[in-house]
């Protein structure tokens, strides 16, 4: 059973498993921050790089299979599926919200 997630982050998880990069990155407020694989990603251009490569590099899908609220952030577990070593394998993600309602933080884990 699919989690009930906010409008934002179904529309982000649609189109991450569409590998649409327009509609991923318009998810993001302009100064967001990402947190992925070690690395620390800043601003809408850095995030469109990031998703740039990473979506050409693993091909993921990303279903979410729970989700919780945690110190003012969304948690959600999610099943990820793709060209990776441990495929498929559950990651933590980890929301913060701008005022607007679009992703102002992300730490994958």
């Amino acid at each position: 059973m699919t989690p009930a997630l906010p409008d934002i982050l179904e529309r982000y998880f649609e189109a991450q498993n569409a590998h649409d990069i327009d509609a991923m990155v318009i998810c993001f407020a302009p100064h967001a921050t990402v947190r992925d694989e070690g690395h620390d990603i800043a601003g809408a251009e850095a995030i469109r790089a990031w998703k740039i490569e990473t979506s050409a590099k693993y091909r993921i899908t990303a279903e979410p299979v729970e989700s919780c609220i945690e110190a003012e952030r969304t948690v959600v577990v999610v099943n990820v599926s793709g060209a990776f070593p441990g495929s498929p394998a559950n990651l933590t993600y980890r929301f913060g919200f701008s005022a607007d309602g679009r992703i102002s933080a992300l730490e994958v884990r």
